[in-house]
């Protein structure tokens, strides 16, 4: 019951300027938001205990495969405790998306993250705009017209 009473509450981010980090990547460098400043940034949370984490991941991946050449950029940000279990995760989903490891969630508290997936659209000057508390394939399009409302600023 608490979740459903979270996830229909506001996001009380919304509309604010979104609060920079930098984390270290799974594959690679570690990433600073503010880097990606003047793209539109999807930011998505997630674990690997929930079940909906893989499929949403899938499509921001293929999002960011058609969109990146207009300014789109996605970061995925692990909030796992056990960093084995956040690799193995990341092994088992093969994106190209840079995947961001935040396993003392300094991250998602600053973000007021509260369900898994969370999905959090940021425009090219940094206001968080879009949030999706949870994931399903219907929301594709949602998402698509949203990220071209976004570019289109």
């Amino acid at each position: 019951m608490c979740a459903l009473a979270q996830a229909a509450a506001p996001y009380r981010l919304l509309d604010q300027q979104a609060p920079d980090f930098a984390l270290r990547s799974s594959g690679g460098p570690n990433m600073r938001l503010s880097e990606l400043r003047g793209e539109v940034v999807l930011l998505a949370f997630y674990g690997s205990r929930c079940g909906q984490c893989g499929p949403q991941l899938a499509t921001l991946d293929r999002l960011l495969a058609t969109y990146r050449p207009a300014g789109l950029a996605v970061l995925a940000v692990n909030v796992d405790d056990n960093q084995d279990a956040a690799h193995s995760f990341i092994a088992a989903h093969r994106v190209a998306l840079p995947m961001l490891l935040d396993p003392g969630k300094s991250v998602a508290r600053s973000y007021r993250i509260d369900n898994l997936p969370m999905l959090l659209m940021i425009d090219r000057a940094g206001a968080i705009r879009y949030a999706h508390r949870d994931f399903r394939a219907a929301n594709e399009a949602l998402y698509v017209e949203q990220i071209k409302a976004l570019l289109d600023e």
